[in-house]
């Protein structure tokens, strides 16, 4: 028998009811193969010019509540906000930007957050904007908890905000992740300092601002697009 006589199925394999079938330019073996032709993968495209987040009510971007003017969750009170700017420092208008986030224990409401830490019901988790003219944003929320990252040797990942943008021209949906400064597990995360070049690195820490009239913490937090002062950007998983 030759290598690719191999990889052929053998007469008597069946998937259900239905005999396993060969596959032009598809490289099978007794195991698996598939019984239809593959599918074809729709190519991405452009977003456009002409992108308009059409999701976004009010009070979206109020992570630290569920309702609008309803209870508000535990924690410390604050406000991020900041600028979406091109390469070359042009604001990025209508822009779409969502985050999510741990809560004041670092538990996420999600179903595949099987920490022990506890739920508030009070907290929404996420939060949704649309930049402004000038590129601005702003979000309400407390600070997010550090938790363990299970699987990977239990480390403790430090509090930080998950952040997805889209806008027009971007073809893909961009992540990455704000940091708190002064916080100690910032300098042993491995997905922070994954990153090589400090500066790079030193634009995923916000910058404290002083505090708002409530007395909520305010920190400031800008996304470049493209160009050598480009946010880091992190694949989805």
């Amino acid at each position: 028998m030759t290598k690719s006589e191999s990889f052929l199925p053998h007469p008597s394999i069946f998937l259900g009811k239905e005999r396993l079938k060969l596959i032009r330019g598809y490289r099978v073996h007794e195991q698996r193969t598939p019984s239809q032709a593959l599918l074809v993968v729709t190519p991405s495209q452009t977003i456009g010019p002409f992108f308009s987040g059409g999701l976004v009510r009010p009070g979206d971007n109020d992570v630290a509540c569920v309702t609008p003017g309803g209870a508000r969750a535990q924690g410390t009170p604050i406000t991020i906000h900041g600028q979406v700017l091109d390469e070359n420092a042009n604001p990025v208008r209508k822009a779409l930007i969502e985050i999510w986030q741990a809560n004041k224990w670092g538990k996420y409401e999600h179903p595949d957050d099987i920490t022990l830490a506890p739920l508030d019901p009070n907290f929404k988790g996420w939060g949704r904007t649309l930049t402004d003219a000038d590129g601005r944003y702003a979000f309400r929320s407390i600070k997010p908890g550090p938790y363990p990252n299970l699987g990977y040797d239990n480390w403790m990942r430090p509090p930080h905000v998950h952040f997805s943008l889209f806008a027009a021209g971007v073809m893909q949906r961009l992540i990455t992740q704000m940091y708190f400064p002064d916080e100690e597990l910032n300098d042993i995360d491995p997905i922070l300092n994954g990153i090589d070049d400090l500066r790079a690195r030193a634009s995923l820490i916000a910058r404290r601002m002083p505090d708002a009239a409530d007395g909520s913490s305010v920190f400031s937090f800008d996304i470049v697009l493209r160009g050598v002062e480009e946010t880091p950007f992190f694949a989805e998983r």
